[in-house]
């Protein structure tokens, strides 16, 4: 099982981070009586600018969350098809090539699911087997490369193609003045991606261009379901934002990595590359600190970060992206990718460059 390609697509409308803050202090200047504190929280989490699914002057109309749900099934489909052409003609095949489409998302809801709208949209095969996967959060990147390299697996000449889509601005609550939604104003970004999968039976001459998928691993925390997620009421998604992630990332990653890579008869040093979802500066100091990281080693997810934010289970595959395209490590060396979310729960996957 091989990565064959990773595609992108980010909504054209950004923002550098000083540009959104002087937004939300106009629109929550009458409510908020510490704004000081508003701008501390946006600059602690270290981002510069964040694409948005609308331009900022759109999210005045977004009254309800039926408003924003709608503007997320429009932008969705826009940035999510973009997406998987992209990762498509990267591997050099067609949308007709497509066996198998996975779609991961946290941020929006739709029947039909947005998979199912872009079969028409992008000339998908009607074959196409069809799995829409909702609440996986952060951790859905990583899961959704896991369950596709499950899928070809099984069918070793077929080709499987994850869709990320996250627009976080649209899943924002506007009334909610607490920490986690202030956090969440000046942390989370929007876009999407793609990875094509390919099976080793795959028939064909094309080069895959990516890593081999060697082993995943799920590993679920009893007891931990308020440490990340939603809330969902008549306003939509409130977000769920625990101060204990940091904590579990310190005290759980390192063994769970351990044992994983024991299996494969590996250590955490013979990892030469390790692509790393950017939840967080707070996050990220806890998992270089946890798996004892070299210097450099989350170099690029924390230019990530500071590049386009958090965009939830996009995240790590915009890193896997960019690795790809400009940090590939010599060819047979390992790699690690990783992420965690809601459950709350860690996504491994052992690569083979």
């Amino acid at each position: 099982m091989k990565i064959a390609a990773v595609g992108k697509a980010l909504p054209p409308h950004y923002y550098d981070q000083e540009t959104l803050l002087a937004a939300f202090r106009e629109r929550w200047a009458d409510r908020y009586y510490n704004l000081e504190r508003l701008e501390r929280l946006h600059k602690n989490v270290l981002v510069g600018g964040r694409h948005l699914a609308l331009p900022l002057e759109g999210y005045a109309d977004l009254t309800t969350w039926g408003r924003a749900n709608d503007a997320w099934i429009r932008v969705a489909q826009e940035v999510g098809g973009a997406a998987v052409l992209d990762a498509l003609a990267k591997a050099g095949l067609s949308p007709a090539d497509v066996d198998a489409l996975i779609f991961v998302t946290v941020t929006g809801v739709a029947t039909p699911s947005i998979d199912a709208r872009l079969m028409n949209r992008l000339g998908l095969p009607p074959r196409v087997k069809r799995m829409p996967i909702f609440g996986l959060g952060c951790v859905a990147g990583a899961a959704g490369i896991a369950r596709a390299a499950d899928y070809v697996r099984g069918f070793p000449d077929q080709v499987a193609v994850l869709l990320s889509v996250e627009l976080c601005s649209l899943t924002l609550q506007p009334e909610d003045l607490s920490i986690p939604n202030l956090i969440a104003s000046g942390l989370f970004g929007d876009g999407a991606a793609a990875v094509v999968v390919v099976g080793d039976q795959r028939g064909d001459d094309r080069p895959a261009d990516g890593p081999r998928i060697v082993a995943t691993r799920s590993v679920f925390y009893p007891d931990s379901e308020r440490v990340m997620g939603w809330d969902i009421s008549e306003t939509g998604f409130k977000i769920v934002l625990s101060g204990d992630v940091p904590v579990v990332a310190r005290e759980k990653l390192r063994p769970d990595v351990d044992a994983f890579l024991a299996d494969q008869g590996l250590t955490r040093a013979d990892i030469a590359s390790w692509v790393c979802h950017p939840g967080g500066p707070k996050v990220l100091e806890a998992m270089q600190e946890s798996l004892e990281l070299p210097e450099g080693a989350l170099d690029v997810t924390w230019r990530s970060l500071r590049e386009v934010g958090n965009l939830s289970s996009t995240s790590v595959l915009l890193v896997l992206e960019e690795t790809l395209a400009n940090h590939r490590p010599p060819p047979g060396s390992w790699g690690m990718l990783l992420a965690m979310g809601p459950g709350f729960c860690s996504e491994l996957v052992l690569l083979r460059w």
